[in-house]
C-alpha cells in the first residue's frame, strides 16, 4: 500500500463527503416513502420496487467511494463496500416482499403476487433484474476473490436469483418464448435464458459452498432446490432432454448428501 499523504487524505475526504451527502439524501427519501406507505397502502408493491431501485443506486454510490479510495489513497475502503453489500440486500429484500423468496414452487403459486404488479412490462422487469446482477458483480469484483464475504455472497446471489425468477410471469413468458409475433418475444427469450443461467450458476455455487467450505446439509439442499427450480422452467418450455438431465443431477446430489450424512453419523 502506498504512503497516504495529508493532501491525499484531505482530497479523499472532500470527494467522499459529497457522495455521502447524496447517500444521506437518498436514505432520507426512503424514510419519507416508507412513511407515506404506512398512511396509504395503495400501490405498495410498485412503491417497493421503486425503493429497490433506490437501494441499488445507493449501493453504487458506496462502490464509487471505494473507487475514489483506490484512485486517491491507493487502498480499498472496506466500510463502503460493506455498506454497498447491505444496500444490495435491502434492494433484494424489497423485491422479496413484492414477489416472495420462494426458490422452487409451482408458477401458479406466484399469481397472487404478480397480479399486483401486472402493469410493469417485461422489458422493465428484465432491466431491473439485469441491473441488480450487474451491481452484485461490481461489488464482488471490488471485494476480490479472497474477500471474507466470498461464501456469504452465494446467499445474496441465491436470493437475487429467486427474486429474478419470481419477478416474471413464467407461464406467459414461456408462451411468448415460442411466438416470434409477440411484442414480448425478444424480452421473454432474454429473460428466461437469464433465469436459467442464474438458477444453474446458483445451484453449482451452493454445491461448491457445501463441498469446499461449510459441509452444511442446508447448503446442499439449497443447491438441489435451485436445480429443481431450473427443471421446472425446462419443463414449462417443453425441454424434455434438459429436464431429464437436471432430474438425474438432482438425484445424484441428493444421494451424495445422504451418503455424507450417513458417513458423518457413523463417525
Amino acid at each position: 500500500m502506498s504512503h497516504i499523504t495529508t493532501e491525499s487524505r484531505a482530497e479523499f475526504s472532500a470527494t467522499s463527503k459529497k457522495i455521502k451527502e447524496l447517500i444521506q439524501e437518498c436514505l432520507k427519501k426512503e424514510k419519507e416513502y416508507l412513511a407515506t406507505m404506512t398512511s396509504d397502502n395503495s400501490g405498495t408493491e410498485y412503491k417497493k420496487i421503486l425503493l429497490a431501485e433506490q437501494m441499488l443506486y445507493i449501493s453504487t454510490l458506496y462502490i464509487s467511494i471505494n473507487t475514489q479510495s483506490l484512485a486517491i489513497l491507493g487502498t480499498k475502503n472496506n466500510d463502503a463496500l460493506n455498506d454497498a453489500r447491505k444496500m444490495i440486500y435491502k434492494s433484494v429484500i424489497y423485491l422479496e416482499e413484492v414477489v416472495s423468496s420462494f426458490v422452487d414452487c409451482p408458477f401458479a403459486d406466484l399469481d397472487k403476487y404478480l397480479e399486483k404488479i401486472s402493469n410493469i412490462p417485461i422489458e422493465k422487469r428484465l432491466y431491473l433484474v439485469r441491473k441488480i446482477g450487474l451491481v452484485i458483480q461490481l461489488l464482488a469484483d471490488a471485494l476480490g476473490d479472497n474477500s471474507k464475504w466470498k461464501w456469504s455472497f452465494i446467499e445474496l446471489r441465491g436470493r437475487y436469483t429467486a427474486v429474478a425468477k419470481n419477478f416474471i410471469d413464467m407461464k406467459q413468458a414461456c408462451k411468448d418464448y415460442f411466438d416470434p409475433s409477440s411484442p414480448d418475444y425478444e424480452n421473454s427469450v432474454l429473460y428466461i435464458r437469464l433465469v436459467r443461467k442464474l438458477l444453474d450458476r446458483t445451484s453449482e455455487e451452493y454445491r461448491s459452498k457445501y463441498e469446499l467450505s461449510t459441509r452444511r446439509i442446508d447448503d446442499m439442499k439449497s443447491g438441489i432446490n435451485f436445480l429443481i427450480a431450473n427443471r421446472r422452467v425446462a419443463m414449462a418450455l417443453g425441454d424434455n432432454d434438459e429436464s431429464e438431465e437436471i432430474r438425474k443431477k438432482a438425484i445424484a446430489w441428493k444421494a451424495k448428501m445422504e451418503a455424507d450424512q450417513k458417513a458423518g453419523s457413523s463417525n
